[in-house]
């Protein structure tokens, strides 16, 4: 089929059916013209030759070209899936959380041990990690506002100090009490990267990204983070600003970066949902606000987009707002417009 229409080359959806790479499902569809079947591109089944095989963005695309879906790999049901996911974190996210892996599977409809591996492969945690990071986002807003360290700890929803210790402090990378004092002790490493869309500043914790960013300088990173020792980049930060200039000079491929930021947990839910778009896609902030499980809260999902700290990583460059139109973006429109581009969206 013709790659105008298709925001992911046939060379490269092969290689994704060939790998069976799981990072593709729901991205591409194979189909393959001798059975007239069609697939995702983990399906287990054997391998066709690459002249019996067409790709679709869709099922719906397959199916209207005369295709069946595999009874093996069901692709289907991806969209499914996702669906379920979103389901969860929306629930999770709630101030009724449903209690442990049985009663979260039974809320979206699948069985416990299929959903967990489901959901961990979807969003890199297991329910119960997810969980946990959300318990302690919150507690990260409360020591923002409370005026003790033990009332934020009790007002995030922790039964004791004890079990916010034990769960959240290695989450935080510093005692609540370093936090509260702005983040003093921590150190941040920083360098310069050129891209084709401008010089970008990449800055790290020993967790990952804090702060990824277009035309800003290390002065921009100290008024940002006043309290934190700033220090020049060493061979890991390299190596991983040169991931993230990757994901802007080929964002057809996510990398999974790892990333240190912390907002509320509402805000932390839309990042979530923006890291699950696949390249090429996009999302409203309505729909944005619904996987983050307020869907009332439209605004304040466009607001959690223009509080990303790490561009393109967290790739806020696939949000629109509800109306179809692109809304803001913190470092031009020309830029979000190349970005979008590049990944096949005009």
């Amino acid at each position: 089929m013709s790659n105008t229409r298709f925001h992911i080359t046939d060379d490269r959806a092969w290689a994704a059916f060939d790998a069976r790479d799981r990072a593709y499902d729901g991205r591409v569809i194979v189909a393959v013209t001798t059975t007239r079947i069609y697939c995702k591109p983990s399906c287990p089944a054997r391998r066709p030759l690459r002249e019996h095989v067409v790709f679709y963005r869709d099922p719906r695309e397959a199916r209207d070209a005369g295709f069946r879906a595999c009874l093996r790999c069901k692709p289907d049901e991806v969209g499914r899936d996702r669906v379920a996911v979103a389901r969860a974190v929306a629930l999770l996210s709630g101030e009724e959380a449903p209690d442990g892996l049985e009663s979260l599977a039974a809320a979206v409809g699948y069985a416990p041990h299929h959903f967990h591996r489901l959901f961990k492969r979807a969003t890199g945690v297991t329910p119960a990690a997810y969980a946990r990071g959300l318990k302690a986002t919150r507690a990260v807003a409360a020591l923002q506002e409370e005026a003790r360290v033990t009332d934020a700890i009790y007002a995030a929803g922790y039964s004791a100090p004890s079990r916010f210790y034990e769960s959240a402090g290695d989450r935080l990378g510093m005692t609540p009490s370093a936090w509260k004092r702005g983040g003093a002790g921590v150190t941040i490493r920083w360098t310069l990267a050129d891209t084709s869309l401008g010089l970008m500043l990449v800055a790290a914790t020993e967790k990952g990204l804090c702060r990824v960013s277009f035309d800003e300088d290390e002065a921009a990173l100290r008024q940002r983070f006043p309290h934190a020792t700033i220090a020049a980049g060493d061979a890991a930060l390299a190596r991983l600003a040169a991931e993230v200039v990757t994901q802007v000079e080929l964002p057809g491929l996510d990398r999974d970066l790892p990333v240190d930021v912390q907002g509320t947990a509402f805000q932390e839910a839309v990042w979530r949902a923006l890291r699950a778009i696949p390249p090429g896609k996009t999302r409203s902030y309505a729909q944005l606000a619904a996987a983050a499980g307020n869907p009332g809260a439209v605004r304040a999902a466009g607001t959690a987009c223009g509080a990303n700290q790490v561009a393109v990583v967290i790739p806020c460059h696939r949000a629109l707002r509800s109306d179809g139109t692109l809304g803001g973006y913190a470092y031009g429109l020309d830029r979000k417009l190349a970005l979008r581009r590049r990944e096949g969206v005009e």
